[in-house]
């Protein structure tokens, strides 16, 4: 309840502080809170809703198969220091390369549709997932495992009963900080060939000098981004305090 609260206040804030910008600025590019709210709720049920869902589902597909494939990595890299240490250099050369760079290449490769944009966000947050396990399971003290050893635990039992669990919060913590990244980055590659999103809704509605359709655009932009980041955060809490 607490938290609502702060995020209701903090809200406000922004909207007053909106307010006096748009009225500083007295030009049409910043209209004021009220026209875009009231324009955003009025159309959500339409174009709004329909460039939000693609935008959702291209996030969501990015995001889960970054998991599926970083998480299980990022745990077997953290647990055998040999493969670790043949692959870590790989990693450091490729994590520090700006992903947006790779949008050429992935247009060349998928074209303009879904895939390309699903594949931005998933070499984003594939690499944080991957990092943030692989370090997470390679603080373990390696005694901690001798006793499940002894006890006849299988690698597999360690990995699905220990490892897992263990780096769970991790991978829940690397998507919440990747979000915003993955997000930015879904607006950029959906400026390009693409029909549906948020981000090519955004670009047409201020090519067309429709700027109340533009900021309702990012006014949906925003309430997505917040929506997921409270969703991971909440998980990563649940799954702390568990």
């Amino acid at each position: 309840m607490k938290n609502i609260t702060k995020l209701l206040a903090a809200a406000v804030f922004l909207i007053l502080l909106w307010q006096v910008g748009s009225i500083l600025i007295d030009s049409n590019i910043l209209p004021a809170p009220y026209p875009v709210i009231s324009n955003t709720i009025k159309n959500f049920n339409g174009k709004l809703l329909m460039h939000g869902l693609y935008s959702l589902k291209r996030i969501f597909l990015g995001i889960t198969f970054a998991a599926l494939t970083a998480w299980p990595i990022g745990i077997m890299l953290g647990y055998h220091n040999k493969l670790d240490n043949l692959i870590s250099p790989v990693i450091y050369l490729l994590y520090p390369v700006p992903k947006i760079a790779l949008l050429p290449i992935f247009m060349l490769l998928f074209g303009l549709g879904d895939a390309t944009k699903i594949s931005m966000i998933y070499i984003i947050i594939f690499f944080q997932i991957l990092v943030n396990t692989r370090d997470t399971v390679r603080v373990i003290n390696p005694s901690l495992f001798y006793p499940l050893k002894v006890l006849g635990a299988s690698k597999a039992q360690i990995f699905i009963h220990v490892l897992v669990p263990y780096s769970l919060p991790s991978l829940v913590s690397s998507i919440r900080i990747a979000l915003g990244t993955g997000i930015a980055v879904l607006f950029f590659s959906e400026t390009f060939g693409s029909q549906y999103g948020l981000g090519y809704f955004i670009m047409d509605s201020m090519m067309r000098i429709d700027y109340i359709g533009m900021f309702s655009g990012i006014l949906t932009l925003s309430i997505l981004g917040l929506l997921l980041f409270t969703a991971t955060e909440y998980i990563e809490n649940k799954i702390t305090n568990h």
